[in-house]
């Protein structure tokens, strides 16, 4: 995303203990609203009208919390993660599905991809990958390992996907993508084996 533009006061907050991240790190963008960087940006919206409880959260702590994490480098430069309500741990690791989507996309036959957390007994949760084909292929079970392989040739070991599904993805008006309906799918069919879910271990290359 590069370094932030004069006049807007970015800080990175650790959205657990509400405090501003020093330096490099990770931690939610943030528009400090205290004055101690040249007070309120002018380009900064007044509140939500009508909406006093949400206004409260969005103006906690002293910063306007705009809901996107991000890591920042030595040099200041703020690279995008993902939604701090899209981001989930899997083995104690964070994972953004913004990170894992976008090696997805680069398979020849993924058009589309939604990573969500899959509810897993050894690691609590798993990144699963519902995928949209692109044309010209199949929902096999050779297209499926195929996908599960390259995730696992791009992606470091703590981040592969463990889990993937062929289907087509819920999605605003606006075209967002709804994760919160794949989430809830997952949560309740966590005790189930889902048809047509393929996982890693059923490969006995991917295993690992």
């Amino acid at each position: 995303m590069g370094r932030p533009l004069p006049g807007v006061p970015v800080n990175l907050v650790d959205p657990v203990s509400g405090r501003r991240v020093d330096g490099p790190g990770e931690g939610e963008i943030c528009l400090d609203l205290t004055g101690n960087e040249g007070g309120r940006p002018l380009s900064l919206m007044t509140g939500y009208q009508g909406d006093d409880g949400r206004n409260a959260e969005a103006m906690a702590g002293g910063f306007y919390h705009t809901g996107d994490v991000a890591s920042r480098d030595e040099d200041g430069y703020i690279t995008y993660i993902g939604r701090t309500d899209d981001v989930f741990k899997a083995s104690d690791y964070k994972v953004s599905p913004f990170e894992l989507e976008s090696v997805l996309i680069e398979h020849p036959a993924v058009a589309e991809a939604a990573i969500v957390p899959a509810p897993d007994p050894v690691r609590l949760a798993v990144p699963k990958a519902y995928v949209v084909l692109a044309p010209g292929h199949e929902p096999t079970e050779e297209t499926a390992a195929s996908i599960l392989r390259y995730a696992r040739e791009h992606l470091p070991p703590y981040l592969r996907v463990r889990r993937l599904e062929f289907a087509e993805l819920p999605k605003t008006i606006s075209g967002k993508i709804r994760r919160v309906e794949l989430r809830t799918r997952e949560e309740q069919l966590a005790d189930s084996r889902i048809e047509g879910e393929w996982r890693d271990d059923q490969f006995p290359d991917l295993k690992g």
